[in-house]
């Protein structure tokens, strides 16, 4: 890939307190790119990367009796369907938890299998599987590996107890909650310390873990960065600027 071509993935800020390009990022010496669709784009292997999509967790809820809406296999297909169009890798690569059961595949749409089915034949497709779909999918082509080491960076669904060197997982859904001046947001994000990156959901149902909890907090050195997802790029902030949950809201009896 040439340097012009791999400019285009970048996100530039307007805001000059901010480093150029504020979403390339390096871990383990692999480049990434951060996107604001909660993904992330590696140049040197024109892969785009992605993380607990959860098809049919809602046919999956319908059964148990939790009626949501029925569209968010559809919602999280066209969103990376939009990502891969803008940045035409030559691979996509799934971290783990693509489908919510095991029972997914059979529940999912024709429209919504066609759908998939078209991203697969237009790119060298990866399976990492997950807890969530610990078998390989059989309606669906692709490679499939439990881990793998590729260039400098392991991929795998959930992050190790031994941290391996460029570690790149899932499976813990990262948020945050940002304070920023008098208001607080809660966000998405990338969490990384330049040797491992926990990347957020992406799919349409998914919940988060903020960040500050210590399944994620306890895995990272101090140097650790959080990236918010926001609705133009993707923002860096300070650990510092990161608060806990809000404690639940109390009714008084009586």
């Amino acid at each position: 890939m040439t340097a012009e071509k791999s400019r285009r993935y970048l996100i530039v800020t307007a805001n000059a307190d901010m480093p150029a390009n504020p979403s390339c990022i390096a871990i383990n010496g692999e480049t990434l790119n951060l996107l604001a669709e909660g993904a992330a784009f590696w140049p040197a292997r024109e892969a785009l990367i992605v993380a607990d999509l959860h098809f049919e967790k809602g046919s999956s809820f319908a059964r148990r009796g939790v009626m949501l809406p029925p569209y968010d296999t559809r919602t999280t297909l066209r969103r990376l369907a939009a990502v891969a169009d803008r940045i035409k890798p030559r691979m996509i690569i799934s971290l783990g938890d693509a489908f919510h059961d095991c029972g997914a595949e059979a529940r999912m749409d024709d429209d919504d299998a066609d759908l998939l089915g078209g991203l697969i034949a237009r790119h060298s497709w990866l399976w990492v599987l997950g807890n969530h779909d610990p078998a390989p999918p059989e309606r669906f082509a692709g490679a499939v590996e439990r881990s793998l080491r590729l260039g400098g960076l392991f991929l795998t669904h959930e992050p190790t107890a031994t941290p391996q060197a460029g570690e790149l997982a899932g499976h813990l859904h990262p948020c945050g909650r940002f304070r920023t001046g008098e208001k607080t947001l809660r966000r998405r994000c990338f969490i990384e310390d330049g040797g491992r990156m926990i990347l957020p959901a992406f799919g349409a149902y998914t919940g988060g873990l903020n960040v500050r909890d210590a399944a994620i907090a306890d895995l990272f050195q101090e140097r650790r960065r959080i990236w918010a997802m926001g609705a133009k790029g993707v923002y860096p902030f300070d650990w510092s600027s990161c608060a806990p949950e809000a404690p639940p809201l109390h009714r008084k009896a009586g």
